[in-house]
């Protein structure tokens, strides 16, 4: 068994996820995997997946990158 990072089977609620599952996610690191969840607690539990571009380093691009990977 290989420790190396797999993606998702399907889409990761963003609503549980920890910082390792949102990590891997393409696109998102330690940084942005440790905003989401700061904002999840900070904001309380996100009401769709478009309530990402709340999240400090995430912009429309990487929103729309995430849009099928990620659900609520």
């Amino acid at each position: 068994g290989g420790s190396a990072p797999t993606t998702p089977a399907g889409p990761v609620d963003l609503n549980t996820a920890t910082v390792d599952h949102l990590e891997a996610l393409p696109g998102v690191g330690p940084a942005t995997a440790a905003a989401i969840v700061d904002d999840r607690t900070r904001n309380g539990p996100f009401a769709s997946v478009d309530d990402l571009d709340r999240v400090s380093g995430i912009g429309p691009a990487k929103l729309d990158a995430l849009r099928e990977l990620v659900t609520v």
